[in-house]
């Protein structure tokens, strides 16, 4: 086989690259492993950050969809199911495994877009069945439709560990807790914001001490950890799941660039080793370029960006063009991605190649008026400087603003703002919120993204920030969006509340069965309490005082030691051990002393 331009990843960064040289003139043959185009996109259903030129608020999947349609359109060769296995003098080779057949390859130029893999964490019994990587249960889940377990616990709160954790639960599984070895966490705030207020625990400054099984995972030690990362005995805990979902980083998959005797430098920053390349995303092979995590792990929407300056910087080489109107088009798109917070591990770790980039020059100062009472208008909860912007694109009065930078806080001119909305669906972050006061009452409009969605009249339990239960609320109104599937569901509450509320959940019938009637424990509670480490009886019962009322646990003990064995796994028999202490019944403190009397 013989193409001008060899794309290997059928990625974001691999098929921009792609579409870049072949709109350019360039025969291009791209090459990807998978079922289909896209890469990662594939398994990605929540909506991405950037601006509208990136696809912002669109989800992965339906970005691989106009990707691959373009290259379709544009004529472009590519082959699935198939590695490119090996560089050679001669030619490269690739294996398809739909055929099991190898093909020789004869190229002018190669961009590499491999990617990245996932980082493995050493703990004991971490081999255990049932251990897995983020990337893995994303794949089982949006590509397959298979829930690898019940329940999970997530090692990482990096964004892509917090995303997997909230698609879990949009999948019905119930992710016990998020342990995250750092004192934050490291992914976009409201991504984190998004889990809290499902009642998710984020465990900061805490690891994993080890798995805990036979013949599959059955639980997790856990513990804290000091100023070293080391872990603090006597801080162990259990935390019951069936699934420990690793999300600790992802490194550039460099194989491929070394065969081709590209210079490889190690650079933490970037994610450790990475072919050493220009601002054109040229490697010190001239006819070899990498784009996408390949050349540093970052976000997709700066993958594509660095495949398109790829493409078309190989497009001029080859069709000997001016293309330097759209490659610095896209560099300074990059600049732009990078200039704030969460740009600066990626700048520092350019500059170590050489190529410096700007910082700063957004909006930093948090909005204060948050509207005049009594009206409908939209509350923006992003405090935090991320690149993305669909909320100012998208708003029909152009009342948001982002201060003149796509990093910067969005403000809101409530002069402008009408109600309409359209920034609560498209906002990626779920981060805005409609409020209304009223006399007797208020309302607030909740982005919501799981089925089956809640009907007029629902009564539902109101959840804090934190995802504390702050009240009983009414479902109002439910405003479908069947076009991205971020739906907005109003809640009538308490008045004041309002300033708290930011999620709901409606009550199954499972949870508001009263387990210990006299001190009116539901079954829920237990389960919570389980889940958070307390898997011993005595625990369990100091804890949320079952069986301490009049009956001295006669109605309760045994039903709760029956859940207790189902969330743990172990038998009845194992968990009975308990202390039965007098009095059997509650004395009246007057009893006692009458009884002193002679």
């Amino acid at each position: 086989m013989k193409t001008e331009l060899l794309v290997v990843g059928g990625g974001p960064a691999g098929l921009s690259g792609a579409i870049a040289a072949a709109k350019s003139g360039v025969k291009v043959l791209l090459i990807d492993e998978g079922l289909d185009l896209g890469g990662q996109l594939v398994k990605q259903t929540h909506k991405f950050f950037g601006h509208q030129g990136f696809f912002a608020s669109k989800r992965g999947v339906e970005i691989a969809k106009i990707l691959k349609n373009r290259i379709e359109d544009l004529k472009v060769d590519y082959m699935l199911q198939t590695t490119l296995v090996g560089f050679y003098e001669d030619a490269a080779v690739a294996y398809s495994r739909e055929e099991n057949k190898t093909y020789e390859i004869d190229y002018d130029y190669v961009l590499l877009a491999t990617g990245a893999s996932e980082k493995f964490l050493v703990f004991k019994n971490n081999m255990l069945p049932g251990v897995y990587g983020a990337g893995a249960v994303q794949t089982l889940m949006n590509q397959y439709g298979v829930l690898p377990g019940e329940d999970f616990l997530i090692i990482g709160a990096g964004n892509i560990g917090l995303i997997v954790a909230y698609q879990i639960a949009q999948a019905g599984g119930n992710v016990r807790a998020i342990v995250e070895i750092s004192n934050r966490a490291g992914g976009y705030e409201v991504h984190a914001n998004k889990i809290k207020r499902m009642g998710i625990p984020i465990l900061l400054r805490h690891t994993i001490v080890k798995a805990i099984g036979k013949d599959r995972v059955k639980g997790a030690v856990i513990a804290k950890v000091d100023d070293n990362f080391k872990v603090i005995k006597g801080t162990e805990r259990e935390i019951v799941a069936d699934t420990i979902c690793l999300s600790v980083g992802l490194q550039p998959s460099i194989e491929l660039a070394n065969q081709l005797g590209v210079e490889i430098v190690y650079i933490p920053e970037l994610g450790g080793h990475v072919p050493k390349r220009d601002e054109n995303m040229r490697t010190s092979k001239r006819n070899v370029f990498v784009a996408g995590d390949l050349s540093g792990i970052e976000e997709a929407t700066s993958a594509m960006a660095e495949g398109y300056i790829a493409g078309y910087t190989i497009a001029q080489d080859i069709t000997r063009r001016d293309l330097s109107e759209k490659i610095n088009k896209y560099k300074e798109e990059l600049v732009d991605l990078r200039r704030g917070p969460f740009g600066k591990k990626i700048r520092s770790g350019l500059e170590k190649m050489g190529i410096h980039l700007p910082s700063g020059g957004y909006r930093t100062d948090l909005q204060e008026d948050f509207g005049p009472s009594g009206k409908l208008r939209a509350i923006m909860e992003c405090h935090q400087n991320i690149p993305c912007n669909p909320c100012e694109a998208v708003c029909p009065t152009n009342a948001i603003d982002m201060g003149g930078n796509i990093n910067g806080i969005p403000h809101i001119n409530y002069d402008k703002c009408v109600g309409c909305m359209m920034c609560v669906m498209k906002c990626p972050g779920l981060a805005i919120f409609m409020v209304q006061e009223f006399d007797e009452y208020s309302i607030v409009g909740i982005p919501y993204e799981f089925e089956p969605l809640p009907n007029v009249g629902d009564r539902v339990i109101l959840m804090s920030r934190d995802g504390e239960d702050v009240g009983e609320g009414v479902i109002q109104r439910v405003i479908k969006n069947r076009k991205d599937k971020t739906h907005v569901v109003y809640v009538a509450m308490e008045k004041g509340l309002e300033k708290v509320v930011r999620h709901f959940r409606v009550p199954s019938f499972e949870e508001d069965k009263i387990v210990c009637r006299c001190e009116e424990v539901t079954k829920k509670d237990i389960e919570k309490a389980i889940a958070i480490g307390f898997t011993d009886f005595e625990e369990l019962r100091r804890y949320l005082r079952i069986g301490m009322g009049p009956c001295g646990g006669r109605t309760c003990r045994l039903i709760t030691m029956g859940i207790l064995a189902k969330k743990t796994g172990k038998s009845i028999e194992e968990i009975s051990s308990m202390n039965l202490r007098p009095p059997s019944i509650p004395l009246p403190i007057d009893s006692i002393l009458r009884g002193e009397e002679k």
